[in-house]
This record gives C-alpha cells, sequence and structure tokens, in this order.
C-alpha cells in the first residue's frame, strides 16, 4: 500500500489512521488524526512518531517490531503530544500492511483511539468485575472468621463464594465476546463503507455502457453507408484506415464493449457479496440463502486461500451445496461462524505445510507406486436433513486436533495457537452462537495430520 492508497483507502473512515514504516516515519495520515492532535497535515508528515510520543524510544521501537512481525492486530497504549502542550492518552491498534523485504521497511498501520471514547460497556464491565472481586475477597474473611462459629454458616459462604466466581468468570468471558463483537462490527462497518464507496461508479459505467455501445453501434452503421455511397476514396484516406487499422478496431471495439460489461457485472456482484457478508442492517432473525452466507465469508478470505509468499500454498476451495430452503437465522453471526471455522482451516493447513509435515502426512506408498499427494483443500457441504434441519460440513486436510484436546476446543479462551496469534474466542463464540442463539448442534472430529471435520445442525425455522 502507498501513501497515496493509503489516503484514497482512509479518507472515508472515521477512526484516526496513520501510515508508518518501522522506523516510525509517518508517510501517511487522514484527516481524523489531525484533528484530535491540532496539528496540521504538513507539520505531522514533517515528524516520526517517536516524536509524538512520551514513552520512551526504546518502547516504540519494541511496539512497532512487535506490529511489524504479526499477523493480527498488536493493542497498545500511547500518550501523544497536543497542538496546546496537553497529552493525550490514546488506546492503539498496529498491524502491518507490507511486510518487511530486503528492498524495504515494512508499512504499519495505526489506529488510534481517544480513551475518553472507549466504549461504555467495557467500563462498566470492569467496574463490576472490580466490585465482584472486592466482594469474593469479602466473602472469603467472613468464612474464615464464622468458620470457627458454625460449619453451615460456612457452607453457606462457600456456596456463595463460588457462584460470585462462576459470575466473575462469566463477566469476564461477556466481556472477550463484546471485543471480538466489536472486532467484526468494525469489519462489516469497513466492508460496507468500501462497497459503498465501489458500486457508485461501478453502476455510473454499467449504466453508460448501453449508451456508448448503441453510439459506437450508430457511428459504425453510419461510417458503413458512408462507405457504400463512396467507395473510391481519396489515397490518403485509404492509407490512414490502413497503417490506424481501422477495420482491426471496428471488430475489436465489440469484444472491448463485451469484456467491460463482464467486468462491471463481476464488480458488482463483489459488492454484493460483501453486502451480504456485513449485514449492518440485520441484526434481527429473517429469512436467508444460507449458501449467500458461505460464499461472501470465502470471498472475504481469498486473500489468504489464493496462498500468501513462497511458504503459504494456495487451499483448493470444493463446494458441494445441496438444495436447501431459507432458513429462519440471525445472517451476521452465522457469518461470523463461518469466518471463525474457515479461518482456523487455513491456519491448519499452514501450520501443517509450514512444520514440513506435509509432504510426509500425504505420501504413501503401496508397493512400489507413489500414490499422488492431495492438496490442500477444504470441502464445504451442505443438505437438508429432513424438512426441519440442514447440516453444514466444512472439512480440511491440514493439521488437525489431538484427540486429548478434542473436548476442549469449545471451551473459551483455550487455543492450540501461539501466543499473540489466537484468543481462544472463536469456536466459543461460534459454539454459543449455533446452539445457544439458533438452537442447533456444533461438533468437530479430528484426525490428527490428517483432516478436521466441523458439523453444524440449525433448524430451518428457528423462532
Amino acid at each position: 500500500m502507498t501513501p497515496e492508497q493509503f489516503i484514497e483507502f482512509a479518507r472515508v473512515l472515521p477512526e484516526p489512521l496513520l501510515l508508518l514504516n518501522s522506523q516510525g516515519k509517518i508517510l501517511a495520515i487522514n484527516q481524523p488524526v489531525t484533528d484530535i492532535l491540532g496539528f496540521t497535515r504538513q507539520e505531522l508528515l514533517k515528524k516520526t512518531i517517536l516524536e509524538l510520543v512520551t514513552e520512551p524510544p526504546s518502547k516504540i521501537s519494541t511496539y512497532l517490531k512487535a506490529c511489524a512481525s504479526s499477523r493480527t492486530m498488536v493493542l497498545g497504549s500511547l500518550n501523544l503530544h497536543h497542538s496546546n502542550g496537553n497529552s493525550l492518552a490514546c488506546r492503539s491498534q498496529g498491524a502491518v500492511v507490507k511486510p518487511w523485504s530486503d528492498e524495504s521497511l515494512a508499512l504499519i498501520l495505526l489506529r488510534l483511539e481517544e480513551r475518553k471514547n472507549s466504549n461504555v460497556n467495557f467500563i462498566l464491565l470492569n467496574k463490576k468485575i472490580e466490585e465482584l472481586g472486592q466482594e469474593i475477597q469479602r466473602r472469603k474473611q467472613a468464612e474464615e472468621a464464622l468458620s470457627k462459629v458454625n460449619h453451615e454458616l460456612e457452607s453457606r459462604v462457600e456456596e456463595r463464594t463460588t457462584a460470585l466466581m462462576e459470575t466473575l468468570n462469566e463477566l469476564q468471558r461477556t466481556q472477550a465476546q463484546l471485543i471480538q463483537s466489536e472486532k467484526m462490527s468494525s469489519l462489516g462497518q469497513i466492508v460496507a463503507g468500501v462497497a459503498h464507496e465501489i458500486n457508485n461508479p461501478v453502476n455510473f459505467i454499467n449504466g453508460n455502457i448501453p449508451h456508448l455501445e448503441q453510439y459506437i453501434k450508430t457511428l459504425l452503421n453510419f461510417v458503413e453507408k458512408y462507405r457504400e455511397y463512396y467507395p473510391d476514396t481519396a489515397p490518403e484516406l485509404q492509407y490512414l484506415r490502413k497503417i490506424m487499422h481501422i477495420d482491426f478496431i471496428v471488430e475489436d471495439i465489440n469484444k472491448i464493449l463485451t469484456s467491460m460489461k463482464f467486468g462491471t457485472h463481476r464488480i458488482q456482484s463483489i459488492v454484493k457479496l460483501l453486502r451480504n457478508f456485513s449485514r449492518l442492517d440485520e441484526a434481527e432473525s429473517k429469512k436467508v440463502d444460507i449458501h449467500e452466507g458461505i460464499d461472501s465469508t470465502l470471498m472475504m478470505l481469498s486473500h489468504r486461500l489464493q496462498g500468501r509468499h513462497y511458504q503459504y500454498p494456495e487451499i483448493h476451495v470444493i463446494k458441494e451445496y445441496g438444495e436447501l430452503p431459507k432458513i429462519t437465522c440471525y445472517p451476521s453471526k452465522l457469518n461470523q461462524v463461518f469466518m471463525n471455522i474457515i479461518n482456523n482451516s487455513i491456519d491448519a493447513i499452514e501450520d501443517l505445510v509450514i512444520s514440513g509435515h506435509w509432504l510426509k502426512s500425504r505420501l504413501q506408498k503401496t508397493g512400489n507406486v507413489t500414490e499422488k499427494i492431495q492438496p490442500p483443500t477444504i470441502c464445504i457441504t451442505t443438505k437438508l436433513i429432513d424438512n426441519n434441519w440442514i447440516e453444514i460440513n466444512i472439512i480440511d486436510n491440514g493439521l488437525g486436533i489431538e484427540p486429548e484436546l478434542q473436548n476442549q476446543i469449545f471451551n473459551p479462551f483455550f487455543t492450540t495457537k501461539p501466543v499473540g496469534k489466537g484468543t481462544g474466542l472463536g469456536l466459543a463464540i461460534s459454539y454459543q452462537v449455533i446452539v445457544e442463539e439458533h438452537d442447533g448442534y456444533l461438533t468437530c472430529q479430528s484426525i490428527p495430520q490428517k483432516e478436521t471435520k466441523f458439523t453444524i445442525k440449525i433448524p430451518v425455522d428457528n423462532r
């Protein structure tokens, strides 16, 4: 992403965004950054991030290094200088846009958020968690004092403490799920905004192509009639017609118009998939085509499915869709489930390839004949079980899950991924969406280093 591309992308977004290199040089900013800091764009572009913050340079360099080397958003906290001399406390989220290479430094996208504008829900949750923690401590102290007097009261206090601990854990899970939901909401808003910005010029182009086609046809008909009445044109005109390849242009112009129409229709279909994925206006239960949600999710993940660099493989997607009726569901939440599971499948395939076990686990010999190695694949099947239930299977031939871990994968905060790559919330939230909100079933079967299969069963009419 160049600074110019960043400005074109970021100018429609309300969040303060900066484009930096891994040494902290500011390459581009959008208007919200100048609004919260009080500096002009020219003043900010002459500075580095090290000049704008009050933290030590070593701390900022460590943070930028973490952003440049991580494939996920890296959270941080920055105190920024305001033009009026005050200090502005901000949360930050950094992500690498262009990884470091021998030819150039890494490009980092940095999103700022004033702490005073943080979500009120998180503040209330943290306050409640603190209050409950204090209450638990008081209960424990009361338990120690009352144990000498009455065993029955001791038992009641212990039960109450256990209940408060469960409530505390539930609030912590709720807090983490709110963070995850906020991320998905932000993604949906960005997707919807990009789709809207693309759709307007594409509709303009697509709407003008039929007029252009008709005008060109009219002009070509006029030229043809002119040639019929005046076949013997001047030698200079005949020469110009030859060197300008007029006959080829006449023949090729219809092909160009056809390709233009195909291109605009393709962009319109992509915009439709983007809108289906975001579904910001569909928080309530409604009837939808489940295949549209799967297709839009695959489109959102197409950059990962196509493979990245030499170490990440291209992943083949096999879609075996059955005849399904429209089902009553929460479409945006189901899209989040598809996103979580397919993302995990991609991670499992990449982990197996990077670990070097792909060839070893796929290469089987029967006598002297070596069987063909199966490529990295994700297979998605859907079918109608009966008139009341549908089934969705998502199968990958990646790293798999060890048997002793399979009964823990839907637990909140449980993850087999390294620190910084997984939060342990994706499958827990997916389980809650399918089981609790759709009265369905979500199960997993896995064979280590061979395949993993997630099965979703939900009712057709979930009311």
